[in-house]
């Protein structure tokens, strides 16, 4: 019989092992190492690289030593983990990384992820450590979060005292949100505690595929392994975002950003969430608690998210760039499978008044290049495509005496080589459209075969940092042949063709299920001679781009394969708009003075340059509250800015009057918004920490001020042209009458 101190004893050692296997026992796995399949795969990537790869660059000793490094930053980011004798230690292979994948030999990749796991377990000990003291929040210090530049931590009292102010931080950014101690404990424990398990549930497939990208990746950005697993869930995770809320996601160190956003679906829609928005916590309904996903696994982030047609999810986020003394915001979103109507073609009619001059323009909203490939090939006679819904939207604007297109290819990715080459069509004779030079050499010319052209009439295309590969085929061709006004920002610059192969093709009898090589065969580049590639599609006249945007596009890889150039196609421009753009320019530029919003970005477009190198923060409580008002006073400034010129009776003379007369999305919007209804709650009445921030802009005072620049511009290119024809009539008269 135990004894009343043997019961006590007992509980002590249950609790003591509870405790463990929830702070450190789970965290202690066995090492991974490579499988035999690997060898064989490693040998296959090389030779396919060297083989068919468009770049042909040599995988030898220089190469190696990017491949360590881009390896080491894949695994350990901000550098929280690895200290600078790991470093030293993995220097004795910086030369032998070439050899070792070209073998196969994989022992040297896996040593170095084997010892990160240790150092993750070593971490995270600490940082449960860490909460069960006191913190001081009146003291004035900061905390470096982005330590990307940063030296490796010589010691580990060093980086101890790191991931002191780190942990601080955290408790600090959840305190701000009113959140209680205890909860506050909670969170954090079970955040550390997904982190390090998420590591360490890494199985070999993982790690290879971790390594062998650091090798592919370092050849050209567009180039990379997926594992079987990986595969089949990017298919899946395709097809099944559809169902949630319309965007797809991706994993940078420990929080899930946004990637992309389908348009016409639930996240495009609702219209708050931006690309590289960090993705803090996950709601369910229209109230409740959260779950913090920071750590979490990309794949269980998913599965939060999804969820039944018509269910509420909501995301506690902060943008790409915030840094943690930014208060999240909350976006409800109303689950749904994307539309095949919401993801089409959709259009607007303008109407412009400037200058005692009024003018009808046409929109043409185009989110992607898509076509109905599985239609097509059944031969059913009406399947969708981007160029037949847009043939059908032009026929509209002819109907409604439209004297000007708009298309808007902001945000649209690509899609579709054909459209584009057909869409193309739809403006210009026949001719060439783009150029593409595969890794053999071989040049091929895509043309537009089609004399017909469905739109005679004035032009302009608008494009930003996110319009790539087929978006910058069709503005390009547009430029290039004088067909169009390109207004906008710079395009991405994706200019290359990458090939989809499965490794188990390429070896006879294979029982193993091999993963599949994503690879850059050939290169685009347009009529006149030029690549798309780096450059993108310079726009005739640019707008001001958003704080942080410039930072997105093809140039910023280090690695990214060069503009060149090709000789010109065989094709005969349609105008020379040289003197057009000149009027346009000018203009813009006395719009732009008295424009509110061209103002305000260029503004917050020079706070964002004075700020984007502090990658510190206050961990004082007074300090980081100050700051978050300051920019909550700065966004209500341009709201009540905005409300006033937007209520004014009399517009300013230089910018005119825009009314839209027809809006094709309305009923889509008005589907959209009678599923919200069932959202809408009482603000006041929820828990402080479910208030979303002031931060989204009131509907009745939002504004597409692009949109309203871009059809201004194509309103003052009407003019241009009709005084021009007035002109020339006049002088035609004059000759006849002499």
């Amino acid at each position: 019989m135990k004894t009343p101190i043997d019961k006590i004893l007992r509980n002590l050692l249950y609790l003591t092992l509870l405790w463990m296997s929830s702070a450190s026992a789970l965290l202690v796995e066995h090492e991974v190492n490579p499988a035999p399949k690997h060898q064989q795969e490693s040998k296959m990537l090389v030779r396919l690289m060297e083989e068919l790869h468009y770049k042909n660059k040599p995988l030898d000793d220089t190469l190696s030593a990017t491949i360590l490094d881009e390896y080491i930053r894949v695994l350990d980011p901000n550098k929280m983990y690895f200290l600078s004798t790991d470093i030293a230690d993995f220097e004795r292979w910086r030369t032998q990384m070439d050899d070792f994948i070209r073998a196969g030999d994989l022992k040297a990749a896996f040593q170095v992820f084997n010892v990160f796991k240790q150092r993750v377990t070593q971490r995270t000990e600490h940082a449960h450590r860490l909460l069960d003291k006191t913190f001081d929040f009146s003291q004035e210090e900061t905390y470096r979060w982005d330590r990307k530049k940063s030296e490796w931590a010589m010691t580990d009292k060093e980086l101890d005292e790191i991931w002191r102010k780190k942990v601080k931080n955290d408790y600090l950014s959840l305190k701000l949100l009113d959140k209680e101690p205890d909860d506050i404990k909670e969170t954090l424990t079970k955040r550390y505690q997904v982190m390090a398990k998420r590591i360490n549930n890494l199985k070999s497939d993982d790690v290879f595929q971790y390594f062998i990208n650091a090798y592919l990746s370092s050849v050209e950005p567009h180039t990379g392994y997926m594992s079987p697993i990986t595969s089949e869930n990017f298919e899946l995770n395709m097809s099944l975002s559809l169902e949630g809320i319309g965007a797809v996601l991706m994993n940078d160190g420990e929080y899930t950003q946004i990637n992309t956003i389908v348009k016409g679906g639930p996240a495009d829609l609702e219209g708050s969430l931006q690309k590289g928005d960090k993705i803090l916590a996950v709601g369910q309904g229209s109230e409740g608690s959260f779950d913090d996903v920071i750590g979490w696994g990309i794949e269980d982030v998913v599965q939060l998210i999804r969820g039944e047609k018509g269910s509420t999810v909501r995301l506690r986020i902060i943008g790409e760039d915030d840094g943690p003394e930014t208060i999240p915001k909350i976006v409800k979103i109303v689950r749904d499978k994307v539309k095949l109507e919401q993801q089409a073609a959709q259009y607007k009619i303008m109407d412009v008044k400037e200058g005692g001059a009024e003018h009808k323009i046409g929109v043409i909203d185009l989110p992607t290049f898509y076509l109905d490939f599985a239609a097509l090939r059944s031969g059913e006679a009406d399947y969708r495509s981007t160029t037949k819904d847009v043939k059908k939207i032009l026929q509209t604007f002819k109907q409604e005496g439209v004297e000007g297109v708009v298309v808007d290819l902001r945000n649209n990715g690509g899609g579709s080589l054909i459209e584009a080459i057909n869409l193309s069509g739809l403006f210009i004779k026949r001719g060439p459209v783009v150029q593409t030079k595969v890794s053999t050499g071989k040049k091929d010319v895509k043309k537009d075969v089609d004399p017909r052209i469905e739109w005679e009439g004035p032009m302009l295309v608008m494009v930003n940092h996110f319009s790539a590969s087929a978006s910058e085929i069709f503005a390009a061709a547009m430029q290039d042949y004088g067909r169009a006004v390109v207004v906008g920002n710079q395009t991405y610059g994706k200019g290359t063709v990458q090939n989809v192969m499965r490794l188990s093709d390429y070896i006879e009898n294979n029982e193993q299920e091999l993963g599949q090589l994503k690879m850059t065969m050939g290169q685009f580049f347009r009529i006149n001679g030029g690549s798309t590639q780096n450059r993108g599609v310079i726009p005739d006249i640019e707008f001001p781009d958003s704080p942080g945007a410039d930072k997105y596009g093809e140039s910023e890889y280090d690695n990214a394969l060069p503009w060149s150039s090709i000789a010109p196609s065989d094709y005969n421009v349609y105008a020379d708009l040289t003197d057009e753009i000149v009027y346009l320019k000018k203009r813009f530029n006395e719009r732009s003075k008295v424009n509110f919003e061209f103002d305000y970005l260029n503004k917050e477009n020079q706070l964002y340059a004075a700020e984007k190198d502090d990658v510190t923060v206050s961990l004082s409580a007074e300090t980081r509250q100050q700051k978050t008002k300051e920019r909550e006073h700065r966004k209500q400034q341009r709201k009540a800015k905005r409300k006033a010129l937007l209520t004014a009776t009399e517009p300013d003379p230089l910018l005119g009057e825009i009314t839209v007369l027809v809006d094709s999305t309305e009923a889509l919007v008005v589907e959209d918004k009678e599923q919200d209804s069932d959202m809408s709650s009482d603000i006041a009445g929820q828990d402080p920490d479910e208030t979303p921030e002031t931060d989204e802009e009131d509907d009745d005072i939002f504004v597409d001020f692009r949109l309203h620049e871009s059809a201004r511009i194509l309103s003052d290119l009407i003019d241009f042209n009709q005084r021009q024809l007035v002109a020339k009539n006049d002088k035609a008269k004059l000759n006849t009458d002499n």
